[in-house]
């Protein structure tokens, strides 16, 4: 992690606003759109820079479910993940987290574990009721 100081700048702040207002788990293009609408003149290229710096400052963290994309979250909490695999909306699980399970994998493996990362696959009530 780079340790430089980046100086704050608006787009920034608003491209963080925007990931702080939804727990979607949006995409670089979603906060794009979202930002434009104040901010017409923003590019792209500005919005994925900028959530690079944010990631790297630990404001938010960027999430990659499979699919190809990045997908960015403002919710630090240690929390889990449900992934729809129909149509692809993420979820925060509102359940405990599993304690014991570093201590666990740390028994086993002789890298220190930090922390552990756990998402659960399968079909959203919405797309079920589809089925």
């Amino acid at each position: 992690m780079h340790t430089h100081i980046t100086k704050r700048s608006k787009q920034r702040d608003r491209i963080f606003h925007v990931l702080k207002r939804t727990r979607s788990h949006p995409t670089a293009e979603w906060v794009f759109d979202q930002v434009r609408e104040e901010m017409p003149k923003i590019s792209l290229g500005t919005v994925y820079r900028n959530l690079h710096v944010l990631k790297e400052q630990g404001k938010i963290q960027e999430l990659d479910f499979g699919e190809g994309i990045k997908r960015y979250d403002a919710f630090l909490g240690e929390h889990y993940h449900f992934v729809c695999e129909m149509c692809g909306t993420v979820q925060d699980l509102e359940v405990p987290r599993l304690q014991d399970v570093n201590a666990r994998v740390q028994e086993i493996v002789p890298e220190r574990i930090r922390s552990h990362r756990l998402d659960f696959f399968g079909t959203c009530t919405k797309c079920s009721s589809k089925i």
